[in-house]
């Protein structure tokens, strides 16, 4: 399986941008769908977007205005760029890895990145 290692957490006022990465330790080419989930305190683990090999892009309903997710397979990395952050974005941030296009979570997790929104 591929590692993956998030970075780009941090503290951020409201209204201020963030842009998380996320790096799979070999290729992520053959990693057929690549996303991002978070989890709030008291709160279960909520799929914000992902991306597949052949570029089908899904965003959750409530996640599309403001997060874009990207994906570069020859950098082995994939991005969220998060704008107009509220505080109930707080949250750990994860990237997940799998290889069925089924709407369900992969196998491979990153350990996860903190992003905290100041009011």
């Amino acid at each position: 399986q591929v590692q993956l290692v998030e970075s780009g957490g941090g503290l951020v006022q409201a209204g201020g941008s963030l842009r998380l990465s996320c790096v799979g330790s070999r290729s992520i080419h053959n990693v057929n769908v690549m996303g991002w989930y978070r989890q709030a305190p008291g709160k279960q683990r909520e799929l914000i977007a992902d991306a597949t090999t052949a570029g089908r892009v899904y965003y959750a309903p409530s996640m599309k205005d403001r997060f874009t997710i990207s994906r570069d397979n020859a950098e082995n990395t994939i991005y969220l760029q998060m704008n107009d952050l509220k505080p109930e974005d707080t949250a750990v941030y994860y990237c997940n890895g799998g290889f069925g296009d089924n709407g369900q979570a992969g196998p491979m997790w990153g350990q996860g990145t903190q992003v905290t929104v100041s009011s």
